[in-house]
Order: C-alpha cells, then structure tokens, then sequence
C-alpha cells in the first residue's frame, strides 16, 4: 500500500548532489553542451486549469524556468480523466521540448477504464522521474445534512441513489476513490464525472452535487474557507494539514488511495537527456520556497528516478486493477 512520502530537503540534497557528481549527466557545463533546455520547453497538462494538477505543475514550472533560464509553458489539454494530455505526449517529439504530466491516472487507472486508448500506458512513455504524491479528499457542500463519515455512509445506505458525488474525471483517483467507497461501505452514491476538478468544485459550492472526491490542493482553500465542509482523506491516517478530519480507513479499514505524479515524454527519449531532465526536476522540488508552497497545498514533493517510477508503476497495476474491478468499474 502507497505512503504519501515524506520529503527532506536534505535528501533531495543528496539525490542531487550524487547526480552532480556525474557532471557529464546533470551541471551546468553539461546543460549548456547537450544545449537543453536551449528554447521554450511545453509541459502538458491532461487537467484543466484551477484544480490542484495545474497548480502544483505551475509551481514546479516556474521553478525549472527560473533554474533554466529557459520558459516552461503549461498547455491545459483536459478530458478523459488526463487521457487526452497523456496521448498529446505520445505522439510528441523525444526531443525534451515537450514533456507533460502523467501518473496513476492516465498510466495506471486508465487501463481499466478505457478498452481501446489512444496510446499504450506501458510503452509510450519515458518516464522522467517524480513530482508529487498527495491523497485526496471528499468534501461536502456546506448545506448537507452533515459531513460526520459515519453518519453520511448511514444516510447513503438507507436511501440508494439519492445522494451524488463529482469527480475530476472517469477513471481518475477521484472516480476510484468514490467507487471504493461505495463497495467497501455496501452503499450506492451517483458517479457525476467532469472535465476537470475545477468545473466540479464549481458544481459543489452551487449545490448541485452534494459530495466531491478531489485532490487534497484543489478543495483546501474552500475547507479553510468555510465554503465546504471537510468529510475524509484517503490517505491511510489523518494529514497534518486537516487533523481534525478523519481517514476514510477509520471507518472503511484498508481503505486507501494516494495521487502521485510522474514527469513523462514520448517513448524512446536518449538516456542522457532523460537524466539532464530528471537532474533539474529534482533541483526544482529540493528548493525550500517550492517545498513550502507545496505543504500549504497538502502535496509532498516525490524524488524519484526514471527506474523507480516504472516499477512504481507497474506495482501500482497489480494492487489497483483487481480493485477496480472488485469496485465494478469495468472499461468502456
């Protein structure tokens, strides 16, 4: 089971200062030889913009374009529960100049979401190194009968059907998040996908969904506002950001879904630059004002290289698919 990691700036210290080492892989002398980044570098986002994805990928792109000297552009391209980004990477240049954001979602999820995709979640990709893990959360709107777990989960199983919950996208976290619910805790809550976080968290502060799973960065301000109501994590345990607020496994034991992200381009990217961009990815996350700025969001950066996000991946596969379909999400 996935443990939201928690990251030092000491260790991503030693992660870097180890590639360092290596100055034909990752120093200065070796960017400006290889010339990457030498122009403008696109960073796809397969979600759009205002929900936590595209903040936390601003923020990490606005420090690689300060490390550069060169821009780091995010190009929102949502749909299909970060489908539609995912397969713009594919079917881009290995070249470095366009990188993008991929994950559970659009590598793992959406294997037993889609039967036919528009590019091979194994294959397809380089994966770069990672970016970020965070769990996700289920808000309610401030005017539901309650936001106790307990008492909702008992609500939901005395009335089938009544009760609706938004999420990010078919076959994201968040959609996953919410099927679990209902099959560990026996109850039956409306799926309501949208093209987006942020579109569906519109729709909960209107009152026309009654709960939203999201990431934990997209609906914290509106908790710390007042304007939603804080329900569960999905993490394992509770989160220093919401300590008041239980973890789902409190009352659904084993219950547990983490978001992670990975930097990925086109498949078959040359070795050395795969390390040139995994080097500044990492010096980006070791920077302290980005450390900060991700906790306010409840994200933890995640260092990792390119061999240890694929077998990330991969035994991400094997736990989650069988809970998909023990869940009853089946692709379509």
């Amino acid at each position: 089971m996935p443990q939201i990691t928690s990251v030092s700036r000491r260790r991503l210290l030693t992660m870097l200062g180890g590639a360092i080492a290596a100055p034909h892989l990752v120093s200065r002398d070796a960017f400006a030889q290889e010339a990457w980044p030498a122009r403008q570098v696109k960073y796809v986002n397969g979600f759009p913009a205002g929900g936590a994805t595209d903040t936390l990928s601003r923020v990490l792109c606005q420090k690689m374009s300060e490390l550069s000297g060169q821009t780091f552009v995010v190009e929102n391209k949502g749909g299909a529960g970060g489908v539609l980004g995912a397969e713009a990477v594919a079917k881009s240049s290995p070249d470095g100049y366009t990188v993008g954001l991929g994950g559970i979602a659009s590598n793992v999820l959406a294997i037993g979401s889609y039967a036919k995709l528009p590019y091979d979640p194994r294959n397809d990709f380089t994966f770069i190194g990672g970016m970020w893990q965070l769990p996700n959360i289920l808000v309610a709107r401030k005017d539901l009968f309650s936001s106790d777990i307990r008492e909702l989960l008992a609500a939901f199983k005395k009335e089938p059907r009544k009760y609706t919950y938004a999420s990010a996208g078919f076959g994201t976290t968040l959609h996953l998040s919410g099927e679990m619910m209902n099959s560990m805790a026996g109850v039956e809550v409306n799926h309501i996908p949208y093209r987006g976080a942020g579109p569906a968290l519109t729709d909960l502060l209107g009152g026309r969904v009654d709960l939203l799973f999201d990431n934990l960065p997209g609906s914290l301000p509106s908790v710390r506002g007042g304007q939603v109501k804080a329900v569960a994590v999905t993490s394992p345990k509770r989160i220093p950001e919401l300590p008041d607020v239980p973890a789902m496994a409190e009352v659904l034991p084993g219950y547990a879904m983490i978001s992670w992200t990975a930097m990925i381009a086109a498949a078959n990217m040359k070795a050395d630059l795969v390390a040139q961009i995994n080097a500044l990815t990492m010096k980006a996350l070791a920077d302290r004002g980005l450390q900060e700025r991700y906790a306010e969001l409840g994200a933890a950066p995640w260092p990792a290289s390119s061999a240890e996000i694929i077998k990330f991946r991969d035994d991400e596969e094997k736990r989650l698919l069988p809970i998909m379909q023990a869940a009853g999400i089946k692709p379509t």
